[in-house]
């Protein structure tokens, strides 16, 4: 291992399983000790389970087998009050913060007739938690520090989730993730006299639970009453240019120890694709 990270504290939302886990398994490898976060219950809009307790266990276990230190608690990103208990809880703990990685996200997704309030809990948890996070943190992060914040190709792409199969949920997701796009570049001007660097990771189809679920499943096979996984995999490689269904959370894990580095240094207001050629394939819109 380099040990890119040696000595550094990363806090990261969303940590129970998928990118999050990801995040806090490739960042202990490089040296990093970690605050985790997750809510570990699930949202009654959101249609597949979200992580539980036993999830965010196994991510402490995986940190810890890498022989470095973890605050593992859960909390709810809408909440900021929740966010700012754990984090200080951490800071008492592990004694500083270099790193934030705001990745909690969902996609409720129910077609026509939908609840408005899809749209309430993905903007909630997309956008408001990531501010939440950001405003809990960045003024306990260290000089030169860095945010890295998970957007999506889906808010670059017109339509990637727009499509009435996706619902108000769908909406939510698509908008905030534009929106934190515009987010990024303010935040990074704003932090920049303290060469604190902000940048945002775009992910095509990644290989996770937001993925992997029944409701999805239907959107790419509408063909189908019951679409399966296989199914489904049979067009999620549709979505990219290069022949692949779906990027792995490790793939973005890659980039995120990078812009946590101080590789990194002179990085900052980015976004950079982890996507496979799928901006580039859909730049005039997916079809309606």
């Amino acid at each position: 291992m380099t040990q890119r990270l040696q000595g550094k504290v990363a806090f990261i939302t969303g940590a129970a399983r998928g990118q999050g886990r990801a995040h806090a398994v490739s960042m202990a490898e490089e040296g990093a000790d970690i605050i985790a976060v997750d809510i570990c219950h699930d949202i009654d809009s959101n249609r597949y389970p979200l992580a539980t307790p036993e999830d965010l266990t196994e991510t402490e276990r995986l940190v810890k087998e890498r022989g470095r230190r973890i605050l593992a608690q859960q909390a709810d990103v809408r909440e900021r009050a929740e966010l700012r208990d754990v984090l200080q809880a951490g800071l008492a703990d592990l004694g500083r913060l270099d790193i934030v990685v705001a990745n909690a996200g969902i996609m409720p997704m129910t077609p026509a007739p939908a609840d408005a309030q899809d749209f309430v809990d993905a903007t909630d948890v997309d956008l408001i938690g990531v501010m939440n996070t950001v405003a809990v943190s960045h003024s306990h992060l260290v000089d030169h520090g860095s945010i890295i914040l998970t957007g999506s190709t889906a808010g670059m792409i017109t339509g990637a989730t727009t499509h009435p199969s996706f619902g108000p949920g769908g909406a939510g997701y698509q908008w905030s993730k534009q929106v934190m796009q515009q987010y990024t570049e303010q935040m990074a001007l704003h932090l920049a006299h303290r060469f604190i660097r902000v940048n945002c990771i775009h992910p095509t189809n990644c290989n996770t639970h937001l993925l992997h679920n029944k409701e999805l499943y239907k959107v790419f096979r509408p063909d189908l009453e019951d679409p399966t996984r296989e199914d489904a995999e049979l067009t999620f490689p549709l979505f990219q240019a290069m022949p692949v269904p779906w990027v792995e959370p490790e793939d973005i894990a890659n980039l995120a120890v990078f812009l946590a580095s101080e590789e990194s240094r002179y990085i900052t207001g980015q976004q950079i694709r982890v996507d496979a050629g799928s901006l580039l394939k859909w730049a005039g819109g997916m079809p309606s």
